[in-house]
């Protein structure tokens, strides 16, 4: 049976259209949401599960959004996690993303941390909240 080791959630904006935060440079990730979770009495096979949601005004333009998470604190760091959507001209309401990740027998440190970042291919996507990044990690 499966042993809970905890539980962490990093919520940058928890209302929709509650921040304006533009994504300024393309193609760069910019930090979204940071958790540590603690590992000490873990036994075998760990598992974390991943959780987030981030809000987007886009361009009015076609626009590619990536959502990466890593194991870390930089977007070099090792990826756990990505997902990219391309949104078309005729997408002029916020869009809403939300992704479910995990990753499977990580390292068995005191302490693991996890970034959440996004990126966008061109100028003009502002993120407007919500935004939230949780982690749960267990093992048996």
């Amino acid at each position: 049976m499966a042993q809970f080791l905890d539980l962490r959630t990093s919520q940058n904006a928890s209302y929709a259209n509650s921040i304006a935060i533009p994504i300024l440079v393309v193609d760069t990730p910019q930090l979204v949401g940071q958790i540590g979770l603690n590992l000490q009495n873990a036994g075998s096979d760990i598992r974390i599960d991943l959780q987030g949601t981030i809000a987007l005004q886009l361009p009015l333009s076609l626009v590619a959004i990536t959502i990466t998470v890593v194991r870390g604190t930089l977007p070099t760091d090792e990826v756990v996690f990505s997902a990219s959507q391309s949104f078309s001209l005729d997408v002029l309401a916020p869009q809403i993303i939300t992704f479910n990740g995990s990753d499977y027998n990580p390292p068995s440190d005191p302490q693991l941390t996890y970034t959440m970042f996004v990126s966008s291919s061109l100028l003009g996507t502002i993120r407007i909240g919500p935004e939230s990044f949780t982690g749960i990690a267990v093992s048996e």
